[in-house]
């Protein structure tokens, strides 16, 4: 049987202009594969917690001490409880509650020719790791082009000289998530 592709579009929760991405995933793909997607389609280091939300089932990595009730990622594949026109949520980050917005575009049939996952669109760079969730990522953005603002040069040095809130780079992306997912 030909794989099914999911067309997810992703959008991250709280912040203008809008961060959002495209990417084609695989419906066989288990949660964990899709969280793997979903960092670096976005841009993230991969470093905090997180979680799915769906249909008002919690998944993630299960917590050992218990304190989380969530599904095992592992066990779950994406077609098994989302469909075109689904929408869920993923939050990364417990302490900054980094929130993406998902929503199934459309399902079709894996092309033989192209390479699955992809991200062929998507704007704007990723908030910084440890900015301080979307407030914190407001007032970085607001310091980043007024030279008067008190934290200009600060927020600017932290940031780094590679960072641009601009930019953003599918092909990057889609080799990314074609080596690593």
């Amino acid at each position: 049987m030909p794989r099914q592709i999911f067309q997810l579009r992703i959008s991250l929760a709280g912040v203008r202009p809008l961060v959002w991405r495209r990417a084609l995933v695989p419906g066989g793909f288990t949660l964990d594969r899709v969280h793997r997607v979903v960092q670096h389609a976005m841009g993230w280091r991969d470093c905090h917690l997180h979680s799915f939300e769906i249909d008002g089932q919690q998944y993630g990595e299960p917590d050992p001490d218990g304190e989380l009730s969530l599904r095992d990622e592992l066990d779950v594949r994406l077609d098994a409880v989302v469909g075109k026109g689904s929408r869920f949520h993923y939050t990364y980050d417990f302490g900054d509650w980094w929130e993406h917005d998902l929503v199934v575009e459309d399902v079709f049939l894996a092309d033989p020719e192209e390479r699955y996952p992809d991200c062929p669109d998507g704007e704007r760079a990723c908030p910084p790791e440890d900015v301080g969730g979307p407030a914190g990522y407001q007032t970085l953005l607001a310091a980043w082009t007024d030279p008067a603002h008190a934290e200009h040069r600060t927020l600017r040095d932290w940031a780094g000289d590679r960072f641009d809130p601009a930019v953003f780079d599918a092909s990057r992306v889609g080799t990314l998530l074609r080596r690593f997912c």
